[in-house]
């Protein structure tokens, strides 16, 4: 194409909507994104794109999209905004949230992210500025979307690991360390469809072409339980006891690395006690899998010479998360298949830069201890919850919103919003936010589109950039990206040149060093050796050099623990299967297992009003989270929010497929068409999360249709774990069914 140029860039929300970070090549004309393809000179996707990405264009250049900064001049709900301005906006911005600061205290506003956008570093870089403890995931309930799992990591293992399917590796699968894995668990994911959190599911499709066999762990039957070796169809909720059971049976039959785990596992005969716990009778009964699977699984797992475990958000969602995840961890553990190839592999951020702070020390590495410290004491959650105030330096969500609707023990007064469509998308109880947050006296909304939360909430609304008019940075383990900023959309701007223009203004002494965002990208880049531009300039890609964010075998070589000792990064210098940290905070240093909140067990009265299980979240290719239902390609391909039903129990309610039902519960009911199919048990019902239908009218009551489609209106909470964080119930609430007469089965 004539005059057209070609840029490499990396994929992180917003346009593809996904953490994945994909490599990409953006074909712009005179100043206009014509088409994007994928990068195929990038490790990291090999040239693969989703159907998200291929419709950024239209993503971009959509006629409803906010090209400019507004005011609301009605009340909330009325949809009635006007343009203004950026330093209109900024001044407004800055003048009600001083005014909020002096009255009331930094810590009545609350930063709320959700999980889209290279965000995290934005957000918590901004909150900070302001001088607020209260950042955090508004609405999902015990943060349970991966802090669960980082959690139980950081303190089992003094790490975060994921599966290796050689993407630390520039050459990828040629490289002659790697080497495939011989079994892989999918546990809780469809890896096809699932959210790429530093993981892309063509790899573990590449993986089973080489010869890798895959035992799956989920409720449904997806395209890959259907090529599993083993299918554990587990009821919903019972990870834990599954995981419980395979280790019982790992460490009975002797059939445990005794190597690895006598150099590199601490607590192993504590385990070993509790697991009798959890004898296969009793785990079958639990989870409703057959003894004899989870013996076959267990052994195909534990004999292979290297396995992995790929994980998915039904972790964090299980009642008590972090507990699930750390029976999981310790069957890496004492198999031996950490830091090894094909096993997990830690993953540490390329060339060591962060700038998305997981954990309460790198926070303190960003911001000082001194500041942390203070805003600690201070932190919604932190004085309850040991993880609130040890491991993630965020405000616990359903204390927050609590606190928000009762004022004590402080009141909130304002929120920032960023990238999290609260109502439409995350919110468990979603009814309940609703009403908590119309109390307060300011609300900032910062997206691209407007949604139900933009309308019901927002007195100012800034309009967000996609990843192709940014510049920003993308250190999420590997590969260190850059993204550059090709074309310019209406008046659009970064989070991070929002975010960064305010925090001068709240804070200008501590923000002395950085003139712009790419001094400060420049300044958290130091340990890379290379500015923005030259990341940019190279590629827009780095992968890890030799050291402690290369694998493999590092807790060998002396290159995780800071005193350069050999061992894991843990007091003990192991993997503490008996945790002391959790030890120390209060929590069980064992794995234990936790019955859903709801089920035929421990509510049985509920259950035989409601008999359904209801499974919801599980992702599609098409849609990210509450995002894209207004792009023409994606909903083509999905126009309808459906709920999976099994042929018995469709006839059971007399639900043909197509036809319109209502889903519902104490706490309401929602719409949806009905899909009859195998996929699911009797017993379960399965429907995707975040649905609003943009074509409706955005005004009060309607909101986009979103009390009439969001789902988690009548998810219940909280149900936290002991933790703080985890057990939120979007994988276990109890409903029924029943068909909507043809007048009402309409989107009106």
């Amino acid at each position: 194409m004539e005059n057209t140029e070609i840029y490499p860039t990396t994929a992180w929300s917003a346009g593809p909507g996904c953490h994945g970070g994909c490599g990409q090549k953006l074909f712009v004309q005179d100043g206009k994104l014509v088409r994007v393809e994928g990068d195929e000179n990038n490790p990291w996707n090999q040239g693969r794109s989703c159907p998200r990405v291929l419709a950024l264009k239209q993503y971009v250049y959509h006629p409803d999209r906010i090209t400019k900064p507004l005011k609301r001049v009605g009340e909330r709900g009325e949809g009635k905004f006007e343009p203004i301005g950026w330093d209109e906006a900024f001044d407004l911005c800055e003048r009600r949230l001083k005014e909020i600061r002096e009255k009331h205290g930094a810590e009545s506003v609350i930063f709320a992210q959700g999980t889209g956008r290279d965000i995290g570093g934005p957000l918590s870089f901004l909150a900070y500025s302001f001088g607020s403890p209260n950042l955090c995931q508004l609405g999902l309930s015990g943060q349970s979307c991966y802090t669960p799992r980082l959690g139980a990591m950081k303190a089992v293992m003094g790490d975060f690991a994921v599966v290796d399917c050689s993407q630390f590796l520039e050459q990828r699968y040629n490289d002659p360390q790697w080497v495939r894995p011989e079994v892989i668990i999918t546990w809780g994911q469809d890896p096809t469809s699932g959210c790429p959190d530093a993981f892309y599911g063509h790899w573990i499709v590449d993986c089973m072409r080489m010869g890798t066999k895959i035992i799956a762990v989920d409720p449904r039957n997806t395209w890959t339980t259907g090529r599993a070796v083993h299918h554990l169809q587990n009821r919903p909720g019972t990870d834990g006891a599954l995981a419980l059971g395979m280790l019982n049976v790992i460490i009975e039959e002797g059939i445990y690395d005794k190597q690895f785990v006598t150099q590199w596992v601490e607590g192993f005969d504590r385990l070993k006690e509790r697991v009798k716990q959890y004898p296969l009778e009793r785990v079958s009964a639990i989870t409703e899998v057959p003894a004899n699977e989870i013996v076959a699984a267990a052994r195909l797992f534990a004999n292979a010479k290297q396995a992995a475990i790929h994980w998915g958000v039904p972790i964090d969602m299980s009642p008590d998360g972090t507990a699930v995840a750390h029976a999981i961890i310790c069957l890496w553990a004492i198999t031996g298949n950490i830091d090894i190839p094909g096993g997990q592999v830690i993953a540490r951020p390329s060339h060591g830069v962060s700038s998305y702070p997981y954990t309460t020390e790198e926070l303190v590495e960003l911001y000082g201890a001194e500041l942390i410290d203070r805003l600690s004491k201070k932190r919604i959650g932190a004085d309850t919850y040991p993880m609130v105030k040890n491991f993630r330096a965020w405000a616990q969500p359903d204390m927050a919103i609590e606190q928000i609707h009762s004022g004590k023990p402080y009141p909130i007064k304002a929120a920032w919003i960023q990238t999290a469509n609260i109502l439409g998308g995350q919110a468990a109880r979603a009814k309940f936010h609703y009403e908590a947050l119309k109390k307060l006296d300011f609300v900032v909304v910062v997206d691209l589109f407007h949604n139900p939360t933009t309308m019901a909430l927002a007195d100012i609304v800034l309009p967000a950039a996609t990843f192709a008019e940014k510049d920003s940075i993308r250190a999420w383990w590997a590969p260190l990206a850059g993204i550059k900023k090709r074309i310019q959309v209406g008046e659009c701007k970064s989070d991070w040149e929002i975010n960064f223009e305010l925090a001068k203004r709240f804070n200008p002494q501590g923000m002395q060093q950085w003139n712009t965002p790419e001094d400060l990208f420049d300044d958290r880049l130091k340990t890379s050796g290379m500015t923005f531009q030259q990341l940019v300039d190279q590629g827009s890609w780095k992968m890890p050099p030799d050291g402690p964010s290369k694998p493999y075998r590092r807790h060998e070589r002396g290159l995780l623990r800071p005193d350069k000792r050999p061992g894991f990064n843990t007091a003990s210098g192991k993997i503490e299967v008996y945790c002391e940290t959790y030890k120390q905070w209060g929590l069980d240093p064992l794995p234990f297992y936790t019955e859903p909140p709801q089920s035929e067990v421990s509510t049985p009265a509920l259950f035989k009003k409601y008999p359904l299980v209801m499974i919801t979240g599980a992702r599609s290719q098409l849609y990210f989270q509450s995002e894209h239902r207004m792009i023409p390609w994606l909903r083509e391909k999905m126009p309808d929010p459906i709920v999976e039903i099994h042929p018995q129990t469709a006839a059971k309610y007399g639900i043909g497929d197509g036809e319109w039902v209502y889903i519902e519960n104490d706490m309401g009911r929602v719409k949806r068409k009905a899909a009859i199919t195998r996929k699911v048990k009797p017993t379960h019902i399965h429907t995707m999360h975040g649905w609003w239908l943009p074509e409706l009218d955005g005004k009060e009551p309607s909101l986009f249709g979103v009390w009439d489609y969001q789902i988690n209106k009548i998810i219940p909470g909280p149900q936290c774990s002991k933790s703080g964080f985890g057990g939120g119930q979007y994988k276990t609430t109890l409903c029924t069914l029943s068909k909507i007469a043809a007048s009402g089965a309409s989107h009106g």
